[in-house]
């Protein structure tokens, strides 16, 4: 059963090409939204918290603050509005999921810049 729907994620579902990037990067993603007949683009800017799951299901958490509240969207990988995917800054980081930078406030919530 689990080989059949490896087949079936492989064979019909349309991959996007985006940079690689991983937990601590700053990225901006722009995604497409719709509002009765019209659409428009619109992005968010943030942390990569995390990345989780493989293939089709595969899904990235992204932080922002927005004035004083911490806001944060999982976007699937394959989401069909998903435009592009900008890499901004690689952060340095020790762990793939970074669920203790939502604790953190001033400048410990600083992730340090890896230079290329």
């Amino acid at each position: 059963m689990e080989a059949l729907i490896q087949y079936v994620e492989n064979e019909f579902v349309t991959k996007k090409e985006f940079p690689e990037f991983s937990a601590g990067d700053t990225i901006t993603v722009y995604y497409e939204i719709k509002e009765g007949e019209k659409t428009r683009t619109q992005f968010f800017k943030g942390v990569v918290i995390q990345r989780r799951g493989s293939g089709a299901t595969e899904t990235f958490t992204i932080r922002k603050m927005s004035g004083t509240i911490g806001v944060e969207r999982i976007f699937p990988v394959n989401m069909p509005a998903l435009q592009k995917v900008e890499v901004n800054k690689k952060g340095k980081v020790r762990r793939a999921r970074i669920y203790y930078f939502r604790n953190l406030t001033g400048k410990k919530a600083r992730i340090k810049e890896v230079r290329k």
